[in-house]
């Protein structure tokens, strides 16, 4: 991959990681997808917006989706005293969000900055300073004196809340550190290589797709997969990066640096062999490395997606990014460039040959 392929990369990863896209609010991010991708990318009823591309045949169809949705909150009650309750939108763990900064988007486009907080360390209990603080425990400051002046706001029930965190290139200039990485990492590469490929002919019909809520149920999937009705699917994600302290090193396999992590299976999904196998050749033909990961836990859009009609062959191609579901993740834009360059490399092999070998199942 070239400077001009590296900074292009940069360019999207940045606007879509700091785009405002709670679950079920992902219009930003939608709106990013369209002007990059053009006015003939069409949203669905359940909010997912996708681009189809011929090529020189009308099948396999192959969908490949990324999920706009970052986890976030949403506000649940306004105190008297001007301070807002909320609710979590996707899975956080409490730890990470005393003393945040976020970003409030009300109902008329405004973006309302607050911080998270909670009682004091001073006047905690020793029992209480022991224990970690439930959300249910915790508000947002918007700097409102009350509750009428925090409605002056526009803040109302409901209203989409993200973290503030910026985008930084690290010391390291190829590590990146931004917020929701999970998943505009992935989406990210998905609208790249649909930029790529379309320099090229390929010998498929291949579906762009954008999610809408993933984080909460992965819902939007659901809905894509009947607007693709897909012969294969690629599900491209911001998976959870494990090369730290606490996890032994024979279970590390979503290190960054070491290339796209392939997924065999997770909580949700068992990944059709067949094609991991064809990517994993792939990869191996064009010198793209690559790690293979068996998951505990966890899930993708893959889930509804794999279960479409009669059954989709799907695999999960995921750029590792440290530290998801927090304000601050980082991954390394080689694992990203990596994983475009794979998917332009399977949009350009996959036929209705391959097609059909990986759909079928000869005992």
């Amino acid at each position: 991959m070239n400077d001009s392929m590296k900074e292009k990369g940069i360019e999207l990863l940045e606007q879509l990681s700091q785009a405002h896209g709670a679950p079920g609010q992902e219009s930003e991010v939608r709106r990013i997808f369209r002007k990059e991708l053009g006015e003939t990318a069409h949203t669905d009823r359940a909010g997912n917006i996708l681009l189809e591309k011929k090529g020189s045949a009308e099948h396999p169809r192959i969908l490949i989706a990324a999920h706009m949705d970052e986890v976030g909150l949403a506000v649940q009650a306004v105190t008297e005293e001007g301070l807002l309750r909320f609710v979590t939108l996707g899975g956080w763990w409490a730890h990470t969000l005393l003393a945040k900064r976020v970003r409030i988007r009300t109902s008329q486009g405004v973006e309302i900055p607050g911080v998270i907080g909670a009682k004091p360390p001073h006047f905690l209990s020793e029992k209480e300073q022991d224990k970690v603080m439930s959300v249910e425990e915790m508000f947002i400051d918007v700097g409102a004196k009350d509750a009428a002046e925090a409605r002056a706001f526009g803040i109302g029930l409901g209203d989409a809340i993200v973290p503030d965190s910026s985008f930084t290139r690290m010391h390291n200039p190829d590590l990146l550190l931004s917020k929701a990485f999970d998943d505009r990492a992935g989406l990210s590469a998905l609208i790249h290589a649909a930029l790529e490929s379309g320099k090229s002919p390929h010998p498929n019909t291949v579906i762009f797709a954008g999610t809408v809520q993933e984080e909460v149920g992965t819902r939007g999937a659901r809905a894509a997969a009947f607007s693709a009705s897909p012969d294969l699917a690629i599900v491209v994600e911001g998976a959870p990066a494990d090369d730290l302290p606490g996890i032994g090193k024979p279970e590390r396999q979503a290190a960054i640096g070491c290339g796209p992590q392939i997924r065999l299976m997770d909580a949700s999904a068992i990944l059709n062999r067949e094609f991991i196998r064809f990517v994993l050749e792939t990869a191996e033909k064009n010198s793209i490395r690559c790690q293979i990961a068996v998951r505990r836990k966890g899930g993708t859009d893959a889930a509804p997606i794999h279960l479409h009609a009669s059954g989709v062959p799907t695999v999960v191609i995921a750029v590792p990014s440290r530290y998801i579901h927090t304000h601050n993740t980082i991954l390394d834009i080689s694992d990203y460039l990596n994983t475009v360059e794979l998917l332009v490399k399977l949009i350009a092999a996959i036929d209705g040959d391959t097609a059909e070998r990986i759909g079928s199942f000869s005992d």
